[in-house]
């Protein structure tokens, strides 16, 4: 059977060749053929007559007219599960074998009389005029901080004409996540878009737990940026399709860069940014083309930052403890009864009194959650050690497992009254001294089994003793001749 090609070549050659004989031996056809489709001068595929008759009988004709009925009632039927049912309605009339049949023909029939499909309507963006944004989970890729899981999330900040791309590691999709990232991202973009784009931000809303005010403060974000927000409809992630993809492509490459690096485990979290810092870095590299359109036609940053931290002005209650965001944070003692000014960020947050930061503690994720520092209360503790048993937060009072031990070991030796007042003071002299010092005392009494006494801490802790090492491995040296042994007695079959 000659072939289109066949003949297209044939056409060609006719023009180029001195006869149709070496035209049509070229064109893998005999001359006759040759002359044939010289003086047709179609194609064979238009001479072809359309397939439309059947070849058998439809094994569905009986029952079709239901089935139709069954699919435009509920048009999201599965044909397999039709078919299914015409099994139990009809034993023996249908075998497994058919279901490839009737998928196919169910597959026609919506394609001619099915509901019309939901389109996607490609868009078209300038230079300078939009930029999308959004969280992303990476505790997929199964990243650990010195052996730790470190469950968190980046913000995913995307210009859609260029793909220029920026992230800020954050913990939750917060209001304060959301101002850190955005505004990291344009200042380093060094410059303004026009409109931003972001899902509906009901995880932010939801955990402000006051809609009204975040709206507030997030406009206030943009008017800061001069900024158009815009938010995509409730289940449409498509809508935000650039960034959604984005998420995608920097996944793999964070993920790929973690298999050539045979490792996902970093020393600390800076180590961990910096190496995600380079892999954005990196991606960016290969859209300075379009880059340079954009940062033309961006507007100007604005003279300083917008503040991306939330004030809370809270009372010290009597337990020297604060309540912030549905957790809770101790306070040192002296602050008790006293106003002062919380400042939410969103990893850490700054305590203020007296237009002076006081202290800086890491934001707690999640709710009903507490972070308790002994050095707050431990004044008062010492005098009052009755209070220590039954102390809501008592396990905050042990900063390791080797304080845990002391006290473990001073209640088996002596009276639990007793015992609570000598850790107390060991505590005490923890927050005054050296929390790191007076564990490693600690740690070689337990080791040596002898008695433990705060003014044998104390004397030890103050003497500045030099203290061992953790663990001493001794590895002895391996004398690999043997193996050239075993491998000579393999070779004489021993």
């Amino acid at each position: 059977m000659v072939t289109n090609e066949q003949v297209r070549k044939l056409m060609k050659l006719i023009k180029t060749e001195k006869t149709l004989l070496i035209a049509a031996a070229k064109s893998g056809m005999c001359e006759k053929t040759a002359r044939k489709w010289r003086n047709r001068q179609k194609l064979p595929d238009q001479y072809r007559i359309a397939h439309t008759w059947k070849t058998r009988e439809d094994p569905f004709a009986d029952v079709w007219s239901w089935v139709e009925e069954q699919l435009q009632l509920n048009p999201g039927l599965h044909a397999k599960t039709l078919f299914v049912v015409l099994q139990q309605m009809y034993p023996g009339n249908f075998q497994d074998s058919q279901i490839r049949t009737f998928q196919r023909k169910v597959k026609q029939w919506r394609a001619q009389k099915g509901p019309a499909k939901e389109v996607y309507f490609a868009q078209v963006y300038r230079p300078g005029d939009w930029s999308e944004s959004d969280f992303t989970s990476m505790n997929s890729l199964n990243i650990t901080i010195a052996g730790c899981p470190f469950n968190h999330l980046l913000y995913h900040f995307v210009l859609p004409y260029s793909n220029w791309e920026d992230c800020t590691l954050v913990y939750s999709e917060s209001f304060e996540s959301l101002s850190i990232g955005l505004q990291n991202a344009l200042w380093k973009l060094g410059g303004v878009p026009r409109k931003h784009k972001t899902d509906r931000l009901s995880s932010a809303v939801n955990k402000l737990g006051n809609p009204e005010e975040f709206t507030l403060r997030y406009q206030a974000l943009l008017n800061h940026y001069g900024l158009k927000g815009h938010k995509i409809q409730v289940a449409r992630p498509n809508e935000n399709g650039d960034v959604e993809q984005s998420h995608y492509r920097l996944k793999q490459a964070v993920d790929q860069a973690l298999m050539l690096r045979f490792s996902r485990d970093f020393s600390d979290i800076k180590e961990y940014e910096s190496f995600i810092q380079k892999i954005v870095d990196q991606l960016n590299i290969g859209r300075k083309a379009r880059m340079r359109e954009e940062i033309n036609a961006l507007r100007n940053l604005p003279l300083s930052r917008c503040e991306d931290f939330r004030k809370i002005k809270v009372k010290v209650g009597s337990s020297s403890t604060i309540h912030v965001l549905h957790n809770t944070y101790s306070i040192h003692s002296r602050l008790i009864g006293e106003q002062i000014e919380v400042r939410v960020h969103a990893c850490h947050i700054e305590i203020w009194y007296g237009q002076k930061c006081q202290e800086q503690m890491p934001r707690l994720r999640g709710e009903s959650k507490h972070q308790i520092n002994y050095r707050h209360i431990i004044d008062w503790l010492v005098r009052k050690p009755g209070a220590f048993d039954n102390y809501r937060y008592r396990d905050a009072l042990f900063p390791t497992s080797q304080f845990r031990f002391a006290y473990d070991h001073l209640c088996r030796n002596h009276s639990q009254k007793y015992a609570v007042k000598e850790y107390l003071k060991i505590l005490e002299l923890a927050a005054k001294e050296n929390e790191s010092s007076v564990n490693d005392v600690l740690r070689i009494l337990i080791s040596t089994g002898s008695s433990i006494s705060s003014c044998d801490v104390k004397e030890l802790v103050l003497t500045d003793r030099m203290t061992p090492a953790i663990t001493d491995v001794d590895v002895k040296h391996v004398d690999v001749s043997i193996y050239d042994e075993l491998l000579t007695l393999a070779e004489v079959g021993v």
